[in-house]
């Protein structure tokens, strides 16, 4: 394994450790404030710290042209639409279904790169993603067994995983010149501006902006919409699909989280997925021969 392998390695553990935190995050804001307005308030806080290190400390040049655009689909994708429709479905699913809901990107992504972009899905990654899948479902069939959910909820969740993983792809496709800082920086912002009026015209109850609700909101400013973000986009430029393996690890450190901080319990089943997931990763990550 040389240097770059070990690197990538790295990248993608760290990034399924930061992602997989935001859901335990959220739990704790949203006990003081709704959904849309918590994540609202996420977005363009994140936007506005990241767009000052940008242009105030790495002197970046603006977005021209079609840049615009580009930025402004891919806020919608991988901000506004995958997460405001992520929350608004969390009032209709129980949280065993949206638990999979993650680890079902792997197969949306594979399907609309090999549609999108032409590219030819090997069969080392299928069987990577069903062994992912398979163990995802089975660390999960303790909270599956009693969930349910709405057919409004579980269109709102396929459509916001169709928006995340079209997002992956649509990233992966477009020739950008500006660095993923100032991409990242923009499309968390123009998220935030997208969304804020949904959160406005849903807006029902008075929000409660005690010290949980600013250190959740913290955590999920810094380590999640930048540090994350940043590593997310740092393995999609890799391969969308190969990157996209490393969102198996996130319902597996979930867990592990909701039973720290929340204590919640493990169980048997959670060992088995965690073992039918790392499995997956590993022959995800295996180079092929030509």
């Amino acid at each position: 394994m040389d240097t770059s392998d070990r690197r990538y390695i790295l990248t993608g553990l760290l990034f399924s450790m930061l992602w997989a935190s935001a859901s335990v995050a959220g739990k704790f804001g949203l006990r003081g404030a709704e959904p849309l307005v918590f994540f609202t308030l996420r977005f363009l806080l994140a936007g506005v710290i990241l767009l000052g290190y940008v242009y105030l400390v790495g002197k970046s040049r603006l977005p021209i042209g079609k840049e615009w655009k580009q930025l402004t689909i891919f806020g919608a994708l991988n901000t506004t639409l995958y997460l405001g429709l992520f929350v608004v479905a969390l009032q209709h699913v129980t949280p065993g279904i949206t638990t999979l809901a993650i680890a079902l990107n792997p197969l949306f992504i594979s399907i609309m790169s090999a549609l999108l972009m032409k590219r030819r899905v090997k069969g080392v990654e299928w069987l990577s993603i069903a062994l992912g899948v398979a163990g995802v479902i089975v660390a999960a069939y303790p909270l599956l067994r009693d969930s349910q959910a709405t057919t409004t909820g579980m269109l709102l969740l396929a459509a916001s995983m169709v928006a995340y993983s079209y997002g992956s792809v649509y990233y992966a496709g477009v020739g950008w010149q500006l660095s993923r800082t100032t991409i990242n920086a923009w499309q968390v912002f123009l998220g935030g501006i997208l969304i804020a009026p949904f959160a406005w015209l849903l807006h029902k109850a008075p929000s409660q902006f005690d010290l949980t609700f600013w250190l959740s909101l913290a955590w999920l400013i810094v380590p999640v919409s930048i540090g994350a973000v940043q590593l997310w986009l740092r393995l999609l430029k890799t391969d969308a699909v190969r990157a996209s393996l490393w969102l198996y690890l996130c319902p597996v450190f979930g867990f592990l989280y909701a039973a720290v901080l929340l204590h919640e319990p493990l169980t048997i089943f959670t060992l088995v997925g965690t073992v039918l997931v790392l499995l997956a990763l590993y022959l995800g990550q295996q180079k092929q021969q030509q």
